[in-house]
């Protein structure tokens, strides 16, 4: 495990992020239980540890620096990423982690179980079919869906002055007027050979 902790602190560096060896240690914990939930839940294609550290941890760290304060909703959450990073990261923030698929959400709630994230909560089940009272000040998705539909699906539980924010590929999409984008930035995950942006969106 030593040389994917030497992988992850070289590239949060690069990334402007200085990891107390708690986070390192929370990080590296949550991907060992990754690789080994994998191999039963098919959690993710990567295999190897360097591999997932770059692909997976150091993905969503790149993120962090453009987000912000508040209470938090990851659509599509799958495995957990980015929701699970981002919670071990920012313990003062809240985190509600969706999917509809139950063998994800299940391996995520052992997790935050496992790793004592006090501000997860898993939620198993279709986005446009839940229901929650408290809007979030921050949605995320990490290649859920198109941003229109993204939008769409999710614009019921966003807050009055709450934000999305799109883990992309290529920005090359078009939106429906009654939304802006406030910023697309470009991400350099370090070891990571391919274009990733952040759109930050919200309503007009």
């Amino acid at each position: 495990m030593e040389s994917e902790r030497k992988v992850l602190v070289a590239g949060a560096r690069q990334l402007g992020l200085d990891l107390t060896p708690d986070v390192q240690s929370k990080l590296l914990e949550y991907m060992a239980l990754m690789q080994k939930w994998n191999k039963v839940y098919n959690l993710t294609a990567i295999r190897s540890g360097p591999e997932m550290v770059t692909h997976h941890l150091l993905d969503s760290l790149a993120v962090l620096p453009h987000l912000w304060a508040g209470r938090w909703l990851d659509v599509g959450c799958g495995g957990g990423l980015p929701g699970i990073v981002l919670a071990i990261m920012q313990p003062d923030w809240d985190f509600t982690l969706l999917d509809s698929n139950s063998k994800k959400t299940g391996f995520v709630q052992q997790v935050a179980i496992q790793l004592g994230l006090k501000n997860v909560r898993v939620h198993t089940g279709r986005v446009e079919e839940w229901k929650e009272e408290t809007r979030f000040d921050g949605i995320i998705s990490r290649a859920f869906t198109e941003l229109a539909n993204f939008f769409r699906l999710t614009e019921g539980l966003l807050a009055t002055e709450g934000r999305w924010a799109a883990m992309k590929g290529k920005m090359e999409e078009e939106i429906p007027s009654q939304y802006r984008i406030d910023h697309i930035i470009t991400l350099h995950v370090p070891g990571l050979d391919a274009s990733r942006s952040l759109v930050i969106a919200g309503r007009k």
